[in-house]
């Protein structure tokens, strides 16, 4: 049997401002293509299908049109909700979609009832485990102590392996949306450290064949059997020195037989271009980045007015800047003139610079003065310094 591993697709997403749409359907396109050429039997989908809890009718229609992609390309799907998905509506009409070959596993409950998936060597027990907040999920699991992770996926572990061991299947897939330790992430995540400690360990899942990991959005490989997919496409420019992929992967009669990556096209490149407004917008070098999205950073000495429209004109996806203020001259930075200073010779200088040398006793009374603001303020109304 041959699998597809992707996850985190979040579907409605915007980059910078910038809608996205476009080039998710492009992105769930060459998915679909893959699917067909490599002959993938079922599409694992490991959580945060949507970007929001309640998405966009634009962004459902880009869904389900890649959901039917895959399904005309031959395979069958399995999916999870994530962090991101509304469970509930993710898994409206789960039932009816089941029958057309999209399986969506959203609900504790159902953890460990199994797609199960057959090939010429018999069956696949493949096992979805949604978004696990300890907080909201500790009282199904029957472990109403937890406050961890780590303590609600081990539960939900030990349903799938009393269900496995009961059915007697030898091969065993798991999906699951978390942060396994080991893992690197990008930046472009939302945090799920609500509700308890966020970090599980992969031993966790222990026994399985292959395990499906979302959430991290770089493709990593956590031991053999234990991987993630990453991200449909970069979501942030943190994740533009990364290659967007998928895992195939391959079960014979005992179990997994072998895993390779496949890399996405590239829909649309992130680059980071520095110089001034000017040379941004006249210098041929900078040719090869006009479709790509971009963040600047500005060296001109002085603020530019209005920069980001400005490129755009050069750059249309242009979509963040940033100005470095220049460090000029160490004889009218504040910082170096002060260092190795007391406090006396500051307020001295400061005395000296808008008006001129202070005399000693003006000296002496900024002495006084500092004194008594760094002395308790009982002490200070007792001195009559400031009486």
């Amino acid at each position: 049997m041959r699998l597809l591993h992707t996850s985190d697709w979040h579907i409605g997403r915007t980059f910078h401002g910038v809608d996205l749409l476009a080039d998710q359907a492009r992105s769930l396109t060459a998915v679909a293509e893959l699917v067909a050429a490599d002959s993938v039997d079922v599409v694992l989908l490991a959580g945060d299908v949507y970007d929001r809890a309640i998405p966009s009718a634009d962004a459902i229609a880009v869904c389900n049109r890649g959901f039917e992609a895959i399904r005309e390309a031959g395979a069958r799907i399995v999916a999870t909700s994530g962090n991101h998905d509304s469970p509930a509506r993710l898994g409206a009409g789960a039932g009816f979609a089941a029958a057309g070959g999209l399986h969506l596993c959203t609900t504790v409950a159902a953890c460990d009832r199994p797609v199960l998936l057959a090939d010429e060597h018999g069956t696949v027990a493949c096992y979805g485990i949604p978004y696990l907040e300890p907080e909201i999920t500790r009282a199904e699991l029957d472990v109403p102590q937890a406050r961890s992770h780590a303590e609600v996926l081990d539960a939900a572990m030990a349903r799938i392996r009393a269900d496995l061991a009961a059915r007697g299947t030898p091969r065993s897939v798991v999906l699951a949306h978390a942060f396994v330790t080991g893992g690197e992430a990008t930046g472009s995540e939302r945090s799920i450290a609500v509700g308890g400690v966020e970090e599980v360990s992969a031993s966790a899942f222990d026994g399985m064949d292959y395990v499906a990991l979302g959430h991290l959005h770089s493709p990593q490989t956590l031991s053999e059997s234990v991987r993630y997919s990453g991200s449909l496409l970069p979501y942030s420019f943190g994740e533009r020195s990364h290659r967007k992929a998928v895992w195939i992967v391959d079960l014979d009669e005992t179990g997994l037989a072998a895993v390779r990556g496949h890399e996405l096209p590239e829909i649309r490149g992130l680059r980071l271009l520095s110089g001034t407004l000017d040379e941004l917008l006249t210098d041929p070098v900078f040719d090869r980045a006009v479709d790509d999205y971009i963040t600047a950073e500005l060296t001109d000495p002085v603020r530019p007015m209005d920069p980001l429209r400005r490129l755009q004109s050069r750059f249309p996806y242009a979509v963040h800047v940033d100005w470095q203020r220049p460090e000029g001259d160490p004889e009218f930075r504040y910082r170096e003139r002060v260092r190795g200073r007391s406090d006396v010779q500051i307020a001295s200088g400061f005395v000296a610079d808008v008006r001129d040398e202070p005399s000693q006793r003006e000296v002496g009374l900024l002495e006084q003065a500092l004194a008594a603001a760094v002395a308790e303020p009982d002490a200070a109304i007792e001195s009559g310094f400031f009486e």
